[in-house]
């Protein structure tokens, strides 16, 4: 079983400047899970104008209690229910036509559930950006523009499916008899989960993922409007900014971010 959610909506900000955020948009007051963001790879095709980025997000993540009670115990490794989990983005940008193609999946407990998140944003306006405007005046000269966000987001789980497959082969036919600890073969499990399938399982834990994407993408909309805000006040400074102070009171001194750009500033000095 699949689960999908759909979602659209518009920022009142033109698409330079809402390309520009997402690649921003960490570390921001709603994104505080977001531990660090590497770039894996980057890449610019001057006859399609299109930039192609490959980031890896480490993220600082929970299970849900009452998702715990349905795992066998041991399943998560020693985080337990809490723990650090890697996210992998991959994103295409077509400045001169208007759009950002992007797909995020989790790299962590994909036998548990596998989340698979693409967004499509398109300016909403045909109004061209002067190839002379600097990068503080983009918001400027794009004041009637906005830019449309369609977001499609896959649930799978594949739990218990493992197993059934490999008791299955054992006893080398797929059409065999269910086994009986459960009538699909299901991990065994005490007191009332103990009746549960496991597509009953599966159901149960793509609904859960659903509820918890439905906050996610509403937080994400929230840092986004953050970083557009401090980007329509005072320009990429003020959104450097702004980062700096968000990974300050998440981190302190010492935290990634800081870490990260320490590093940066070392590597200029050395050019």
């Amino acid at each position: 079983m699949v689960k999908f959610h759909e979602s659209s909506f518009s920022y009142d900000y033109p698409f330079p400047a809402v390309s520009l955020a997402y690649f921003l948009r960490y570390p921001n007051p709603y994104a505080t899970h977001v531990l660090s963001t590497d770039v894996i790879d980057r890449h610019f095709d001057p006859a399609t104008q299109q930039l192609s980025t490959t980031r890896l997000h480490l993220k600082r993540s929970k299970v849900p209690p009452t998702l715990l009670k349905l795992l066998p115990k041991g399943i998560l490794g020693s985080s337990g229910d809490a723990g650090q989990s890697y996210i992998l983005e991959k994103s295409v940008v077509n400045a001169r036509e208007g759009w950002m193609k992007t797909e995020t999946k989790n790299l962590e407990w994909t036998g548990i559930l596998s989340v698979r998140e693409r967004q499509v944003y398109k300016r909403l306006s045909k109004d061209r950006i002067s190839p002379t405007s600097s990068s503080d005046d983009l918001v400027e000269n794009t004041k009637n523009e906005g830019t449309e966000v369609t977001t499609t987001v896959t649930l799978l789980s594949r739990f218990g499916q493992a197993k059934i497959l490999r008791r299955k082969g054992e006893t080398g036919t797929a059409t065999s008899k269910p086994l009986p600890d459960t009538e699909e073969g299901a991990p065994v499990k005490r007191g009332f989960f103990s009746t549960w399938s496991t597509s009953s399982l599966q159901r149960t834990i793509e609904m859960m993922g659903l509820k918890r994407t439905r906050e996610a993408l509403a937080k994400s909309k929230d840092g986004m409007n953050v970083v557009l805000a401090r980007y329509r006040t005072g320009g990429l400074g003020q959104v450097l900014e702004g980062m700096q102070e968000d990974s300050h009171r998440r981190f302190g001194e010492t935290g990634p971010w800081k870490r990260a750009w320490r590093q940066g500033a070392d590597a200029d000095s050395e050019d």
